[in-house]
């Protein structure tokens, strides 16, 4: 059995978050490494670590890399150490504990937990693209889609975009399963996540209702996007910059009266992002804190 990689830094908790949304040029790597975060010290904010596994020894530029998504470790001399196949398959899945969300159960095979009488159940490995259940943000769009659904809303046609794992995209066609649904990404590596996901929960890939179809996208710029508009559930969760930079083109794809999820903002940034689509015709209906992130539902007025 070959032998993996790894490199550990340590960071503080909203580094570790940060890398949790944006992994950089690391995600283009072929292949990119497993990233995971931890508490080192519970309760203290200062005291994480991150741990880069690779199937290979990394390069001196990799490394280089790595370090840049730490800051406060720039001055840190770090080495990659040697693991045993075995000891990377059991760590690549340190942290990730069952989680249950309103009607969902999020696992991964290592750890499937007891998941309540009547939960839709997703098996989300950790991997190559953000979206696992476990973050913040993600945890709390499903939250908003489980609320959502208790309104009564109807969806017919959705769009979850920058999809990460498939995760937000299946849970919704779940709840709407006659649907039609859309994912996308910018990073082809999380649509082909997606689809490997898909397999493994049961969702089915194509273009007819109750399907979901894929497409490697920056924003709205793809005719399969385009071509489905107006859609009256649209997820993102992204950052707060390109949310805000992508506000007009977000609402120009929307319905009348459409659902908007947006994710991935800080609390504090919040308000700017509200502004930014009160601009474009909607009003915000619901929102969720979870620890230092804010999940917003908005409406398109009619």
């Amino acid at each position: 059995m070959s032998d993996s990689w790894k490199l550990s830094l340590p960071c503080t908790r909203a580094e570790a978050e940060a890398i949790e949304v944006d992994m950089g040029e690391i995600a283009m790597l072929k292949p990119p490494p497993v990233l995971m975060t931890s508490e080192e010290v519970s309760d203290d904010p200062e005291r994480w670590r991150l741990d880069a596994y690779f199937d290979s020894k990394p390069d001196s530029a990799t490394v280089a890399a790595i370090k840049a998504l730490v800051p406060s470790a720039r001055r840190r001399a770090v080495r990659a150490e040697r693991v045993a196949e075995q000891d990377w398959l059991t760590l690549s899945q340190a942290g990730l504990k069952p989680l249950t969300v309103g009607r969902f159960h999020v696992h991964t095979a290592a750890d499937p937990g007891t998941p309540p009488p009547g939960a839709r159940l997703f098996r989300i490995e950790a991997g190559l693209a953000f979206g696992t259940g476990q973050h913040e943000t993600t945890s709390g769009c499903l939250a908003m889609l489980d609320r959502l659904k208790r309104t009564g809303a109807r969806v017919e046609n959705l769009i979850d975009l920058g999809t990460g794992t498939g995760l937000l995209a299946f849970a919704a066609m779940h709840l709407w399963p006659r649907a039609y649904a859309t994912a996308t990404d910018i990073d082809p590596v999380a649509i082909d996540v997606t689809a490997e996901n898909a397999g493994v929960n049961g969702v089915r890939l194509g273009q007819r209702p109750g399907s979901l179809a894929l497409a490697v996208a920056p924003g709205i710029v793809h005719e399969a996007i385009l071509r489905r508009a107006p859609y009256d559930l649209v997820i993102a969760n992204i950052l707060a910059a390109p949310l805000i930079e992508l506000a007009e083109d977000f609402a120009s794809i929307a319905a009348s009266g459409g659902q908007l999820i947006l994710a991935g903002l800080l609390k504090t940034q919040a308000a700017a992002v509200a502004r930014a689509y009160r601009r474009q015709g909607y009003r915000l209906a619901a929102r969720i804190d979870q620890g230092d992130w804010a999940i917003l539902r908005m409406v398109k007025r009619r």
